[in-house]
């Protein structure tokens, strides 16, 4: 029995049958199924030739009869994902009050408001706390956090944290952290000059700042001047990392009919 992964590599010239549909029209072989040449299978599945597929020379493929069932086959398909967007479409519409040219961005809305509600609750932590949370954040990128220069508070002549980074060549770097919670003002230029001079005074060799806003040209024109330079993470940058190591998040599982509902007795 002849078996094929679909996505996973090309098909096998080993047997006629493939070697010949892969040549020709791209919806002829989506449709193979309905001329019985395969047998059925799931997405991401194994192909699996039936009797007739290894037997049929393919000498007139596709035959009249066979061109008939492939066009009714698409014709099925189109009007399952026409039923399909409909319905999609007319709950859009019950949901948002009638607003089915927003449905797209709406839906993306709702995907994103984890990330919305992130940043206000950000914005709303003390100095202390958010501080906390920046060497949590910064821990999980890799840098080891000290245990006494990494856990002061605010007040300590400039640096919110400061840990070690070891890379892949066994050199282990020294960071200095800073951090800002702020509302809407954006991180400026003496900030990230200030900071530079207090690294400085650690030795550090790095410097992380982070914001919950956002940093102006001329920031970011600074923070890569000089010998030593300065990441900057700004808003969405939190969200982006916090996204990716899973910090304090919990994933959301959702589901999509299949073709099944939308089917016509």
């Amino acid at each position: 029995m002849s078996e094929y992964v679909i996505g996973r590599a090309p098909f096998a010239t080993g047997d006629f049958i493939v070697r010949q549909i892969s040549v020709t029209s791209f919806l002829f072989i989506c449709a193979i199924p309905v001329i019985d040449y395969i047998e059925k299978s799931s997405r991401g599945g194994k192909v699996t030739l039936t009797e007739q597929g290894r037997a049929d020379s393919l000498s007139d493929f596709p035959n009249k009869a066979q061109k008939h069932a492939i066009r009714e086959y698409w014709d099925h398909t189109k009007a399952l994902r026409e039923a399909k967007s409909g319905s999609n479409n007319a709950n859009d519409q019950n949901s948002l009050g009638g607003k089915d040219d927003e449905s797209t961005d709406d839906a993306q809305d709702v995907t994103d408001t984890w990330k919305t509600e992130l940043l206000a609750s950000l914005k709303k932590f003390s100095p202390t706390k958010f501080e906390r949370f920046s060497r949590l954040l910064i821990s999980q990128m890799g840098v080891k956090i000290d245990a006494k220069m990494g856990m002061v508070v605010s007040g300590d002549h400039g640096i919110d944290g400061f840990g070690y980074f070891q890379s892949d060549e066994f050199r282990t770097s020294r960071v200095a952290i800073q951090s800002k919670r702020y509302s809407d003002a954006p991180v400026g230029e003496p900030e990230i000059d200030k900071f530079k001079g207090v690294m400085d005074g650690f030795n550090a060799e790095y410097g992380i700042f982070i914001t919950t806003s956002y940093y102006t040209d001329g920031a970011k024109k600074k923070a890569v001047q000089g010998a030593k330079s300065v990441t900057l993470i700004d808003g969405p940058g939190i969200v982006k990392l916090v996204e990716r190591y899973q910090l304090h998040i919990s994933p959301v599982q959702t589901f999509e009919l299949d073709d099944y509902y939308f089917e016509q007795d």
